[in-house]
């Protein structure tokens, strides 16, 4: 499948359909809509109450993927649609921080740029601080965006969309300031996928196809500059649909977010620190869980790697924490592994109450 048929195989499901219920029904397998994710924080919860009905009507399905800490940044969302998380972080960042939304459809676009005037109001800013942009997520400076400008990148389902994933983490790359954050969730599978998968055009729609064999993403994130991708959480995606079953074969999915860093290679050290975390980030005053390896509460003497130590310094939590140093390398963590632990562990778990693309994050 060439570049531009996987472009007109997922545009359809971005713009065509107007409403939360008939891209829904759209879909044919759970992959892109939204199931039991964890409960939202509450300054997420409230800001998407502050959301207009008109944006919330056009939302497409995939959960919420925002991390915390965002006050007076810059954040640029890749995928944006009509804007409902841009304007739930646009409270969130307030009225010193600002958003941008990138998309390349232009009927969801033109539902965001209606109302950014009503929610300027709304979170009473007296200018606006979210825009929006029409492009491609592989060609981010194409469309006005300019190199190092970003604080925070967020993507949810989106990367698995596009045919050239490394352009994609590339370009994140480039717009990320000096310590800015990829924060993002979307489908990995087990192994690289068939032929056959890959030309399955309801596949590309339906998150499966395009779908990184998850060592795929460790070896691009940090071949293009990024440090090694940490993993927040993994969910396994149950795939119902028995024809794409038998297109799938034994190719198993699992929805996972990942935080990745733009931090200098000279400045990692490869041996283990210690951190404490002194508290302070809103919903997170008592313990915050940076990846799945590290949850840190509060005034707690935690020993972490010398990669996760340098994203901590080089970027924005960086005056949550105390550090010291000591020894030893970061572990990279299995999504599929930490999926069976977790299956292991749980006895009341069934595939009819998994969670579905991006579960983690997602909204009921």
């Amino acid at each position: 499948m060439s570049n531009g048929k996987v472009i007109e195989a997922v545009s359809p499901l971005n713009g065509a359909v107007t409403n939360v219920e008939k891209k829904s029904d759209d879909l044919q397998t759970t992959a892109c809509t939204t199931g039991q994710g964890e409960v939202m924080t509450k300054s997420v919860k409230k800001a998407l109450s502050q959301v207009a009905g008109a944006v919330h009507e056009k939302y497409y399905g995939c959960g919420i993927v925002i991390p915390p800490a965002l006050e007076g940044y810059s954040v640029l969302d890749l995928g944006c649609g009509a804007g409902r998380d841009c304007f739930c972080l646009s409270k969130l960042v307030g009225p010193n921080g600002f958003v941008t939304g990138l998309d390349m459809t232009q009927e969801q676009l033109d539902v965001a740029d209606e109302n950014i005037d009503y929610h300027t109001r709304q979170f009473g800013y007296s200018k606006p601080n979210v825009e929006f942009k029409r492009g491609f997520i592989e060609k981010l400076t194409d469309a006005g965006i300019e190199e190092n400008s970003y604080d925070v990148i967020v993507s949810n389902c989106v990367l698995n969309l596009s045919p050239d994933k490394q352009a994609v983490l590339w370009q994140a790359y480039k717009v990320l300031k000096e310590g800015g954050e990829l924060y993002f969730s979307d489908v990995y599978a087990d192994r690289r996928l068939s032929g056959d998968i890959l030309k399955h055009k309801t596949l590309w729609g339906e998150c499966f196809a395009g779908a990184l064999y998850w060592r795929d993403l460790i070896d691009i994130a940090t071949r293009v500059g990024f440090s090694t991708p940490l993993l927040v959480n993994a969910s396994v995606i149950d795939l119902k649909n028995k024809e794409l079953q038998r297109v799938v074969g034994d190719a198993k999915f699992v929805s996972a977010t990942y935080r990745l860093f733009k931090v200098g290679r000279e400045k990692a050290t490869p041996h283990t620190c210690y951190t404490v975390y002194k508290g302070g980030i809103e919903d997170y005053e008592e313990a915050f869980k940076f990846d799945y390896s590290n949850i840190f509460k509060r005034n707690e003497i935690v020993p972490i790697s010398g990669l996760v130590s340098e994203a901590l310094k080089a970027s924005r939590y960086s005056g949550y924490f105390d550090f010291k140093d000591n020894g030893e390398d970061l572990e990279i963590i299995d999504p599929f592994a930490i999926v069976a632990q977790s299956s292991a562990n749980s006895t009341s778990s069934s595939p009819n109450n998994v969670n579905d693309c991006c579960l983690k994050n997602c909204r009921n």
